[in-house]
């Protein structure tokens, strides 16, 4: 039989031998080390309930669309924030009596100020609520080299503690100097005390920051979903939305945290694009394959439509005639299924449906029909490099694991037994490098990156298409449960019981006097720090948090009426600056992308913050001028760098001004913009002093 295309087969319904550097050392410093880190970096600092709250309870507003999986809750903090909630319609798990299926799936804290300005918002944290702090076996199981597979999951959340965050928006850098940190604990603590005790360390790191990315992909795929499906007015502008997809897509990047804000919706564009062209290649590739073999190819689709996972069928009585018949595995990476007596004797899952004589589906009244019976040989995730991942082969369980465990042992062995890694080897360096460029050039299904991704995708399938079929679904559900190598992941039931039960807790938190509000107050004194200082005692500062292990933090002592003020002023400039880079840095005509309108008003409000404003800010002004044609845009741009007091204001003003062939009364009003800063004494080079004296004279 020949494969079926996607579009002729539908569902029922849519659906690392190192010796020790001194094995006399007493383990016992190690061991305390080893606990204190367990504690440092599980997620987040633990934050007791307790006391009461003296404000009134928030009232909770909720924006529902009928035809949406999803709704948005947003809840007031302080007066001065919100809390915006996207609870997510679960309709593939089951759900306790009188909960519904309706779960917390991703909250976002949004800081205000209180105001109804659009401009001096700033996104903070970023909870997803099915991330939790793991249980002692959890952690303790974490730890073990070579473990790979759970150990049971955290079963409830405790009750008196406020849940982890993902990431705080506003300070994405302090990722990056945890990083930093923990290399250097590794190194200091842990490495001198031989393989056991570095094994161990590195061992619970990864874990735990498989599990935070798991989650940090899931929360995209929720607000990607939610952005593509919900049909009510959109809460988050276009900005906040690029903002917070794209410091999600680059908290697994060293330095993912220093990247400007300016570069966010371009990171998340081309990230987007990345995924669509992997999946579409894998589609393709897979549904081939599946063709050449006689089997059938079924996408699986998320809600928005997006296929990012796919099965392969093949029929029980074609599985019997066509034994002996030549099977190429190749990127199936799946035992043949002809003459197979696993499938002959199969009693697990299977589907009866019906076909015409041109493979088509069809009712199973419909004259001529045929009965077939599928079972299920492989789920793939097609947003994998390169090859189509294999996720679950229903006839061995252990071959997807074995896979999944193939990179992570050759890591473990080179890295924490062997002690050798690519930079300190030059023999190891090129071995590796011949066997990862053959492994992946072949399309061989070992040795690949992690298919945290594909899983953490394929978990929120299972979770919100309720159109698969329940013992179908549930199948998929146990055996991709069975391949977790983290000991930290919980199921799917405990993580939709977590997530209701962390968001009560959240919003008992964001309710009480000394909480959310608290630590947002915190967070804002901590943001004018730079206002205040110069950058010699911010350096200073950052030295006193790293030596104090992050106890301590600088801040301000401003009351809530001078953050208000201070604060408003400043993200107004911050976000017209970050406006005008990513114009200037977009299409070569300013007006054919972006509204005008918009580009003018940050041009004024740039150019009378003055010398507060940036080189890079100065150079954009001076590119949007040359890419726009509109008359009142370009003086606004000659206005701005006019009365940007700095060097590279003056020198790109200059540049204009010598532009041949520019119109003349630009030329003019350049000139006058030159003469004036010379007079008033703002700040140019020496050399665009001479070549402005030169140029234009007094």
């Amino acid at each position: 039989m020949k494969g079926v295309t996607p579009t002729h087969f539908k569902r029922k319904s849519l659906s690392e031998k190192r010796k020790s550097l001194s094995a006399k050392r007493n383990p016992l410093p190690a061991a305390l080390s080893f606990f204190l880190l367990l504690a440092l970096l599980s997620p987040g600092p633990a934050l007791t309930q307790t006391g009461t709250s003296a404000r009134p309870e928030s009232v909770t507003a909720t924006t529902d669309n009928a035809a949406s999986l999803f709704r948005l809750e947003t809840t007031p903090v302080g007066g001065d924030a919100q809390l915006l909630t996207i609870h997510g319609s679960l309709n593939g798990r089951p759900a306790p009596e009188g909960d519904g299926t309706d779960v917390p799936l991703v909250s976002i804290l949004r800081d205000t100020l209180g105001d109804e300005l659009p401009e001096n918002d700033r996104l903070r944290y970023v909870w997803m609520h099915t991330y939790t702090r793991p249980g002692l076996l959890q952690r303790a199981a974490s730890g073990v080299p070579f473990l790979y597979g759970s150990v049971g999951g955290k079963k409830r959340a405790a009750k008196d503690e406020v849940p982890p965050h993902l990431i705080d928006l506003a300070a994405p850098e302090r990722d990056v100097w945890r990083r930093f940190m923990w290399i250097a604990m590794q190194n200091i603590f842990f490495n001198p005390y031989g393989a056991v005790a570095k094994a161990s360390s590195t061992t619970y790191q990864r874990n735990a920051e498989h599990y935070r990315q798991a989650h940090i992909m899931r929360a995209l795929a929720v607000l990607s979903l939610y952005e593509a499906e919900t049909g009510a007015e959109p809460v988050f502008t276009p900005s906040e939305m690029s903002e917070i997809q794209g410091r999600l897509m680059l908290s697994d990047k060293t330095f993912g945290g220093f990247v400007d804000d300016a570069y966010l919706a371009r990171v998340h564009q081309k990230q987007s694009a990345h995924w669509l062209d992997e999946r579409g290649h894998n589609w393709e590739l897979l549904r081939q394959r599946a063709e050449e073999e006689g089997l059938y190819f079924e996408p699986l689709t998320l809600p928005d439509g997006s296929a990012t996972h796919a099965l392969l069928w093949a029929s029980r009585d074609e599985a019997r005639r066509n034994k002996g018949r030549k099977f190429d595995a190749r990127f199936l990476n799946i035992k043949s299924p002809w003459g197979d007596k696993r499938l002959e004797k199969w009693g697990g899952y299977s589907e009866r449906r019906f076909y015409d004589a041109a493979n088509q589906t069809v009712a199973p009244d419909t004259a001529g029909a045929r009965a077939v019976e599928l079972i299920p040989l492989a789920l793939y995730g097609l947003e994998h490099p390169k090859i189509p991942t294999l996720l679950v082969d229903f006839r061995n369980g252990g071959n997807s694991k074995r896979r999944e465990m193939s990179h992570r042992i050759i890591e473990d062995v080179t890295r924490n037994v062997l002690a050798v890694s690519r930079f300190g080897d030059i023999h190891y360096f090129l071995g590796r490098t011949v066997f990862d460029f053959v492994t992946a050039r072949r399309g061989m299904d070992i040795n690949q990156p992690t298919r945290l991704r594909a899983y953490t995708q394929l978990k929120l399938l299972l979770s919100l298409d309720a159109s698969l079929d329940p013992a179908l679904r549930e199948d998929i559900g146990r055996r991709i449960e069975r391949v977790s190598l983290n000991p930290l992941e919980n199921d799917l039931d405990a993580e939709a019981r977590l997530a209701r039960e962390q968001y009560a807790a959240l919003l008992a938190y964001a309710k009480r006097a000394d909480g959310l509000s608290a630590r947002l107050d915190r967070d804002r004194r901590a943001e004018m720090v730079p206002l205040a200082h110069g950058h010699a005692s911010r350096i200073l500062f950052r030295f006193a948090n790293i030596l104090s292990l992050g106890l301590y933090r600088h801040r301000e002592q401003a009351g809530a009426a001078e953050q208000r003020r201070v604060l408003g002023d400043e993200r107004q400039l911050a976000f017209h600056r970050r406006f005008l880079r990513e114009v200037s840095k977009s299409s070569p005509v300013i007006e054919v992308a972006w509204n005008i309108e918009d580009v003018r008003r940050s041009l004024l409000f740039v150019a009378r913050a003055g010398g507060r404003a940036d080189a890079k800010t100065a150079r954009a002004a001076a590119r949007i001028f040359e890419r726009t044609q509109d008359e009142e845009t370009r003086r606004l741009c000659l206005n701005c760098l006019y009365r940007l007091d700095s060097e590279t204001a003056k020198r790109e003003l200059l540049r204009i001004y010598r532009t041949p062939g520019l119109d003349a009364s630009l030329r003019t009003l350049s000139a006058e913009y030159l003469l004036s800063a010379l007079r008033e004494e703002q700040r140019i080079a020496p050399g665009d002093v001479k070549a402005i004296m030169a140029s234009i004279g007094q």
